[in-house]
């Protein structure tokens, strides 16, 4: 409760601080080709306006000639200012309210000149369109005080209501083209509303198509996998163990899957909250690809720690070789980014590799430098994979050009080569 009069008092003499001390910034300058004419001729109307009223002055008044300069310079000054800036036109016009009544002649009904009197009018309606209406009050109220200091008691009443008039007038005007500057906005936001949610349509239209057809195919092929063994009988432990890793990787799958779903169903952009794949998963792949019958040798250099791992070789159970919970200590990369595509670009290479090329012997090699990590998926070139084109190449092309990297996948001699680049850390 202690901030509501200070913030009240801010709030009323924010706009006179404004009016009377602010510094202004000047408003660009129209860029209608028509005022490429307009503006010689206005100034030509002026300079002969200062003309006429310095001959006004010299003809009623009995005043040195340097103030006759003065009042008609500034008579016609504000006029040309207020296009650009309107506060200071009206400061410059309100000096002169006093100036310009200087030893008014008897033949003058307003102590002012006719030139200095449609000025000022012109300078007050300018800015009561373009600025706030609390400004627009204190430069009206101020206004009002030289007129009925200096003109006569008969016709004070008469110009404040024409002050007021204009500045209300002028309010009128600004309020209706805030108005119409926030129609136009309020437009815009349901366009954009509009297709958004047009977009999260067919964003849901995709994940409950996936959802209806390869979901279900997924968890049948988990279920039967599962429940082979117990309709099956005389299944050897060979086949029980072979359609465990089936049913183990159906489920890994369909949770793959759950998530992809999530992120085509949400109506933001959210940061996933279930931790991605990294490269610490990397060996669980090489491991699972070698379950499914892939001949795969890995090797991942440069990085926090180096592991070389061929085929055969069992994970290190030392201590040394242990975190905190007992899993094996494996290589870091840097930038959860960085890792979540290097997994991904060694699981699609692998994938192909065992769809094309069966029974052939892949290396993965992971190198870590400075500023990026390069891997390579390498396995003999077969016809298929030759005449293949699918969605995965471009897909790895695709994460690895997001990080700022690259990725080329073509035959090398007589291997199929994919080699990713990937930037580290601030570097993407």
């Amino acid at each position: 409760m202690e901030t509501i009069g200070p913030v009240t008092r801010r709030n009323a003499t924010g706009p006179l601080r404004r009016l009377f001390w602010s510094r202004e910034t000047s408003r660009p300058a129209p860029r209608a080709r028509i005022w490429i004419y307009l503006v010689p001729l206005g100034l030509l109307a002026l300079i002969g306006l200062g003309l006429g009223t310095g001959a006004y002055l010299t003809d009623n008044r009995q005043l040195d000639p340097i103030w006759v300069v003065i009042i008609a310079v500034g008579s016609v000054l504000p006029i040309i200012v207020t296009l650009r800036r309107p506060v200071l036109a009206w400061r410059l016009g309100f000096l002169m309210l006093f100036l310009g009544s200087l030893q008014p002649g008897l033949k003058e009904s307003w102590p002012w000149n006719p030139v200095q009197i449609l000025g000022f009018l012109l300078i007050l309606g300018r800015l009561a369109v373009v600025e706030d209406a609390a400004l627009t009050i204190w430069a009206t109220t101020f206004s009002l005080v030289p007129v009925f200091v200096y003109a006569p008691y008969a016709n004070a009443w008469g110009a404040a209501i024409l002050l007021v008039a204009i500045a209300a007038l002028g309010d009128i005007v600004s309020r209706r083209r805030r108005t119409k500057a926030l129609l136009a906005e309020s437009v815009e936001l349901t366009e954009l509303e509009r297709a958004k949610r047009a977009v999260l349509e067919e964003r849901t239209r995709i994940a409950r198509e996936m959802h209806d057809v390869v979901a279900h195919h997924m968890s049948m092929i988990a279920v039967r996998a599962e429940t082979a063994p117990y309709r099956v009988g005389d299944l050897s432990d060979p086949a029980k163990d072979e359609l465990a890793t089936i049913a183990d990787a159906a489920r890994e799958a369909l949770t793959d899957m759950r998530r992809l779903l999530g992120v085509l169903r949400a109506e933001q952009d959210e940061a996933p909250r279930a931790p991605q794949p990294g490269f610490a998963e990397v060996e669980d792949l090489i491991a699972t690809a070698r379950a499914a019958g892939v001949n795969v040798a890995y090797d991942a250099t440069g990085l926090s720690s180096s592991v070389d791992i061929p085929p055969d070789a069992e994970r290190p159970v030392d201590n040394e070789s242990l975190s905190g919970d007992g899993s094996p200590r494996l290589p870091t990369l840097g930038g959860a980014a960085a890792e979540l595509a290097a997994y991904r670009i060694i699981q699609e290479a692998l994938a192909n590799a065992a769809r094309h090329a069966p029974g052939a012997p892949v290396t993965v090699d992971a190198r870590g430098l400075d500023d990026r990590l390069e891997v390579t998926v390498r396995n003999p070139l077969t016809s298929a994979l030759t005449a293949s084109k699918g969605h995965g190449l471009e897909g790895m092309r695709e994460r690895a050009e997001l990080l700022g990297g690259t990725l080329t996948a073509a035959p090398d001699g007589d291997h199929f080569v994919v080699r990713a680049i990937l930037p580290k850390g601030e570097n993407q």
